[in-house]
């Protein structure tokens, strides 16, 4: 795997962790695309680095688990703002 695509599934792992990020967030960070960011925390990290990818996939999780509830409360506050 090229150096820098191994550099970067790092940063973007420690960025995840560090401040338990979503996908979209990370994205952002790193002006790449929400596809890389999974791709590379789902597939790539798992090679690269055992003990991170643990740590990012139950960060995920949680925010798959929470996706729903935050859409929500966005709506009812773009309708509370008129």
């Amino acid at each position: 795997m090229n150096c820098y695509v191994e550099d970067r599934v790092i940063k973007e792992a420690e960025f995840i962790i560090e401040h338990n990020a979503t996908v979209r967030a990370t994205a952002k960070e790193f002006g790449v695309g929400k596809s890389t960011v999974h791709s590379d925390m789902t597939t790539k990290l798992e090679w690269i680095n055992e003990d991170y990818y643990q740590k990012v996939k139950e960060i995920l999780f949680v925010n798959l688990s929470q996706r729903h509830i935050r859409g929500g409360m966005a709506t009812r506050e773009k309708f509370k703002r008129g």
